[in-house]
């Protein structure tokens, strides 16, 4: 295996899992940090109304990344799985056949986000005050969709090399301009929502730029040839691993669009409050996530070698470390979240709603922690369809009913509408250790038999 890739298959799991997953974190925090700086200048320097159509805005981006990040998720597995197997060789195909399913995937997102902004926000319920800045900022974003999803795409490549260094050194370029091009076009030239939406853009066309310069440097365990450019079995393989993974995230991130939607019936004031709110709760969701991406190369990589005793111990790692992250940051949204919020905004009633709805969602701080894990574990170990299941019934049967329900009540409260997240996590890890339990007894029966 190549210098430049890291071998999982031994040593330190706690050490080497770490030093895997804190540069993934950084990465997100910068990605995050995209987001919140998009509301905290609008925030600052723009209007309730911006505020609004960021928040309602980045909804719909945050959808159409999440799910190209899960999509890729089989491009992660896929390379980790080659490299524990010893067969570099095999992931050229990968990669040719990767950029050609994503360029036609950033070509049909680019259709339907530019030419259906309007029915979009409508159906979003963006209040009537923002709804032509909602439409700026979804049409702006989905000009530049090239962009965001090819960097996610070389993430995943990069994670899946076992190099989680690169990413971040690019994204921290990207954050960078985007916080000068906020402060350019929304505090100076007074552009508002679409001064944030363009900055954004800039911003990942840097980190792209960045992305393919440094892949290109970087002296891989293979040789990319243009033969590889073309539609291969590789590509059936990484869909198989993705699609599972890219519904279930898409029905996800449709709840938490619904989820928007009805807070948005709630009013200007409460769907800015729920706009800062769904920022600090990126922030608080972070390192769960880097947990899980990182289990999956991690996992991955184990399981190709024929290790997967020590797959089960990453696992179990990264739910102890996740815990002690969790029981920190619930603390500090349970008792702080109104200073949080303020940081977003100076508007005392926007940071009051911004506080309600945190104070629901605090618990899930905690309990993602141990799901995101588990869920690492069964995407390295391809059990895709799994995920996609579970995720579906802590979506369609848990979350967005319960979300529902709650704001239709006299006197809808944000905090009883936070609590759905919570509620469908717990129900999900439920779900994820009877099913580790059931692969356990499985493999036990085909030892003894």
């Amino acid at each position: 295996m190549s210098k430049q890739s890291a071998d999982f298959t031994q040593g330190s799991i706690l050490k080497k899992l770490l030093w895997f997953m804190v540069p993934i974190l950084g990465a997100l925090i910068l990605q995050a940090a995209y987001g919140a700086v998009d509301l905290l200048v609008v925030g600052r320097f723009g209007s309730t109304s911006g505020l609004s159509a960021v928040s309602t805005g980045s909804q719909v981006l945050n959808l159409v990344t999440f799910v190209v990040t899960q999509l890729a998720m089989g491009i992660t597995v896929l390379i980790a799985r080659y490299l524990g197997e010893k067969s570099p060789d095999r992931i050229p195909p990968v990669l040719g056949g990767a950029a050609l399913v994503f360029a036609l995937i950033s070509v049909g997102l680019c259709v339907l986000l530019v030419c259906f902004a309007r029915p979009i926000s409508v159906l979003m319920q963006a209040p009537a005050e923002s709804l032509d800045l909602t439409v700026s900022y979804v049409r702006i974003c989905g000009s530049g969709i090239f962009f965001i999803v090819a960097y996610n795409v070389l993430s995943a490549i990069f994670r899946g090399l076992g190099d989680s260094k690169s990413p971040l050194l690019f994204v921290l370029v990207a954050c960078v301009v985007n916080i000068f091009g906020d402060l350019l076009l929304v505090a100076v030239f007074h552009m508002d929502a679409a001064g944030a939406a363009l900055a954004t853009v800039f911003a990942q066309t840097i980190s792209v730029v960045c992305a393919v310069v440094m892949l290109f440097k970087k002296k891989l365990p293979f040789t990319l040839t243009k033969k590889d450019f073309r539609f291969n079995s590789q590509c059936q393989k990484f869909l198989k691993i993705g699609l599972p993974l890219a519904l279930q995230e898409c029905l996800t991130q449709l709840s938490f669009l619904a989820l928007c939607a009805f807070v948005n019936r709630l009013g200007l004031e409460a769907s800015s409050g729920y706009g800062v709110a769904s920022k600090i709760v990126n922030f608080a969701m972070l390192v769960p996530s880097a947990l899980m991406q990182s289990m999956a190369s991690f996992v991955s990589q184990n399981v190709g070698a024929g290790n997967p005793k020590r797959a089960k111990r990453s696992m179990f790692t990264g739910i102890a470390v996740g815990l002690g992250f969790g029981c920190v940051m619930f603390a500090l949204v349970m008792l702080k979240g109104d200073v949080l919020s303020g940081f977003f905004s100076t508007d005392p009633g926007v940071i009051q709603k911004g506080f309600e709805y945190l104070k629901g969602f605090a618990p899930e701080t905690i309990l993602t922690a141990v799901l995101f894990s588990m869920i690492g574990y069964f995407n390295g170990n391809q059990k895709t369809f799994w995920v996609m299941i579970q995720g579906l019934v802590q979506t369609l049967l848990v979350r967005l009913p319960m979300a529902y329900i709650m704001s239709i009540q006299p006197n809808a409260s944000l905090t009883m509408i936070g609590l759905a997240a919570p509620a469908s996590t717990a129900v999900g890890i439920l779900l994820n250790v009877g099913f580790y339990l059931y692969l356990k007894r499985k493999q036990s029966q085909r030892l003894s038999a």
